[in-house]
């Protein structure tokens, strides 16, 4: 959103450029954020007259979101949100928790200043504030965590604001089911959340490990702290130990005066020993071991399905290629066409394999890309090359099927451009079959127009339908619940197969 708005803000708000990029820099940093505190996060900026406008959003991952919506430029008013005007805390501090209501829910709500680059002073305007949002409940279980986390929270959050996180933009997603684990500067841990310790028990660890040491526990958790303090920026790293698979991640927290000073020995010494005045760091947990062996498994499955595709496939254009000598042996015309016609039904089903074969993991397929394999097979098995007869496909937008509802409309449109041939064009030396696509919304039209002979005059398509005809007809009724109607005007035939995407 800040890369939309900010040309605007500072045009018309006369925004300095270092404060435009902090704020992008806070956006970019929410979302991880919001997955820590368990809360929504909303960026506002003040555009006078107790207004304000939404400039990003941040859901967490690890709860369920308050705000479902986008709020990204959206303005509020004082009326709405008081405390976003009024009252606003010193620079790093939040405001006193508000009871607000969210969609008829409880929720408790906490405001924290932007302040410029530039700005020093703690009595000075905001350019910028940072709303959090949390249901009440969620907001009373983090109360009841230790007082270390609860602190050691609050300073990250304001080490964010003032633009001094780096890499976050390089991490996962924070997950329910994710722990968390913070130390202090001596690499002693002073808080693990429940899950946090749960995990570490698969490793061996049965008692607390609250007080000890990182390089007490076999882990390579130490390594990494140690890693994200010299770059003084967020890591991630996956890695396997006890046979599990493990994703961990690590945010240092500094104040800001330490800030400074790191930033200054990392230019004078190359930051090649841990500093000793960091406060701490959050080592976030994930155990991926499950989720790893699910993918395996299915990526197995898929791999088999993909197979199965393709050996239907095969196996139908085996069948189509002994019908088609079968065809030529046939003595009567009448068995020959019949045939000829079976071999098209067939290869039109071959189609929607071949695509599956490819992907099987693939929900849904291109009716236009189905379609033109269907012209295709239709232009070199069908149309006498004496003729001048086109074979065209016009769609506005992709459509996209569930591969059975794909099937249907690809024998659909094999049997309405056959019938036009055969029938509207026997006659004809030269002519034109459109095949029309249409999407509007959740009803697909297909549209096969001909300029040919037209239907017979007293036509019915209850009693004068051939095969061709009561194949479309009984798959568009009562497998795709749909309509077809069939009609010449004006010198021209036209099939309408109309149905739902989701009937």
């Amino acid at each position: 959103m800040l890369d939309m708005l900010g040309t605007s803000i500072v045009r018309e708000f006369a925004l300095a450029p270092a404060d435009e990029a902090l704020l992008m820099k806070i956006a970019r940093d929410l979302p991880i954020m919001s997955d820590l505190c368990r809360a929504d996060l909303l960026l506002y900026y003040p555009v006078g007259e107790g207004r304000a406008l939404t400039i990003a959003q941040a859901r967490p991952h690890s709860f369920t979101p308050l705000w479902e919506e986008d709020r990204e430029g959206i303005v509020v008013t004082a009326t709405d949100f008081p405390s976003l005007f009024t009252g606003l805390p010193e620079r790093g501090r939040s405001s006193q928790v508000h009871t607000a209501t969210v969609h008829g829910t409880t929720a408790a709500r906490q405001v924290y200043p932007v302040h410029g680059v530039s700005d020093d002073t703690s009595h000075s305007t905001p350019i910028a504030i940072l709303c959090r949002d949390s249901f009440w409940l969620a907001h009373e279980r983090h109360l009841r965590r230790s007082k270390v986390f609860q602190q050691a929270l609050e300073q990250l959050i304001a080490m964010m604001l003032r633009g001094e996180l780096q890499g976050t933009e390089d991490l996962s997603p924070f997950g329910e089911n994710d722990g968390i684990v913070y130390v202090n500067s001596d690499r002693r841990i002073q808080y693990m959340s429940g899950i946090a310790s749960a995990l570490y028990r698969q490793l061996g660890y049965r008692d607390s490990l609250i007080g000890r040491r990182l390089n007490e526990i076999d882990t390579i958790d130490q390594e990494m702290v140690a890693q994200a303090i010299t770059e003084m920026r967020c890591l991630e790293r996956r890695g396997e130990q006890g046979g599990l698979t493990w994703t961990r991640k690590v945010i240092p927290l500094v104040s800001r005066s330490e800030f400074r000073l790191l930033r200054f020995w990392h230019r004078m010494l190359h930051a090649r020993a841990e500093s000793p005045h960091l406060q701490g760091a959050f080592i976030l947990v994930h155990d991926e071991t499950e989720a790893l062996e699910r993918e395996a498994e299915l990526q197995s499955k898929m791999a088999m399905l993909r197979e199965v595709h393709h050996r239907v496939k095969n196996n139908l254009q085996i069948i189509a290629s002994l019908m088609r000598m079968q065809a030529r042996r046939a003595e009567g015309d009448e068995a020959r066409r019949a045939l000829e016609e079976s071999v098209n039904r067939i290869s039109s089903v071959a189609v929607v394999h071949e695509f599956l074969s490819h992907s099987a993991s693939q929900e849904t397929i291109s009716l236009q890309e189905v379609s033109r394999r269907i012209i295709g097979q239709i232009r070199e098995s069908l149309l006498d090359p004496t003729k001048r007869i086109a074979l065209h496909i016009t769609s506005s937008d992709t459509i996209w099927l569930p591969a059975e509802s794909a099937t249907r409309c690809a024998l659909v449109i094999n049997e309405l451009v056959q019938n036009a041939i055969e029938h509207g064009m026997v006659t004809q030396e030269e002519g034109l079959v459109d095949v029309e696509l249409q999407d509007d919304g959740n009803i697909v039209t297909i549209t096969v127009r001909d300029n040919g002979a037209g239907l017979p005059e007293g036509f019915a398509i209850d009693t004068n339908a051939n095969l061709g005809l009561q194949i479309v007809r009984s798959m568009v009724e009562r497998d795709l619940r749909g309509q077809f109607a069939l009609e010449t005007q004006s010198g021209t035939t036209q099939a309408t197969v109309r149905f739902e995407k989701s009937p």
